[in-house]
């Protein structure tokens, strides 16, 4: 099973400050047909206008990744952590039994595009904790990346749940498979540009939910950067 979901089916905030796509249910938008897949809860594209963002807030057991994709994201964190985030990088940030952060664009002349990922933890009340890394387009170039793994595989950050997620660009003649397991979910999120996920021809913001298939194959990219999760059921 395949299920494509178009760009503009998703949720959409202007706060003027922020501009936000919701690809799950969240904040004042709800749509109870979309609550998340698998253990995936949040997927939030989020543009920041310059001097702006998000004052100091909480969370709790909760896995969040940022994926910047242009411009940089300035964090400070109740852990100690004062990190600029630019593209090319990943965070995660594991909340555990609580932490307070914030996040702004510092830039005041442009804006801050990135992407806010939520993963539910395959544990509660652990010890909050903190990490990024540098992922070169190179190593994304014509393949998937794994970028996030349980067990920080191949120099991926580690996420306290049961989910990988991978990272790639695509043009031209380039393609990517990845092996699935049936009993497992998977989530391809179309950050930019056009790609084909089994055929079926995404353009980007869309999205294509997968139950129930074993094989993912990637390719007619035009300037596509991709996400694809694999996720638990």
């Amino acid at each position: 099973m395949l299920q494509v979901r178009k760009s503009q089916e998703r949720g959409y905030a202007d706060h003027g400050w922020l501009k936000s796509f919701h690809s799950f249910s969240f904040a004042g938008y709800y749509d109870p047909k979309f609550m998340g897949w698998g253990n995936l809860r949040v997927i939030n594209e989020d543009r920041v206008a310059g001097g702006a963002g998000f004052g100091t807030h909480g969370h709790k057991d909760m896995e969040i990744i940022s994926y910047v994709l242009d411009g940089e994201l300035a964090h400070k964190d109740s852990m100690g952590n004062v990190e600029s985030i630019p593209p090319g990088e990943v965070q995660r940030m594991s909340a555990g039994r609580g932490v307070m952060h914030s996040e702004f664009n510092h830039k005041k002349d442009s804006t801050t595009h990135f992407l806010q990922i939520w993963i539910e933890p395959n544990q509660r009340g652990i010890t909050p904790g903190y990490e990024q890394k540098k992922f070169d387009a190179a190593d994304k170039r014509g393949k998937l990346r794994l970028v996030a793994s349980p067990d920080g595989a191949d120099g991926s950050v580690t996420v306290h749940a049961d989910a990988k997620l991978y990272a790639g660009l695509l043009d031209g003649a380039e393609s990517a498979d990845l092996a699935l397991d049936p009993r497992r979910k998977s989530y391809v999120h179309l950050v930019r540009g056009e790609l084909e996920v089994n055929g079926q021809k995404l353009s980007g913001g869309d999205a294509a939910l997968i139950a129930d298939e074993s094989a993912l194959h990637l390719a007619g990219g035009k300037d596509a950067e991709v996400l694809v999760f694999d996720l638990a059921a």
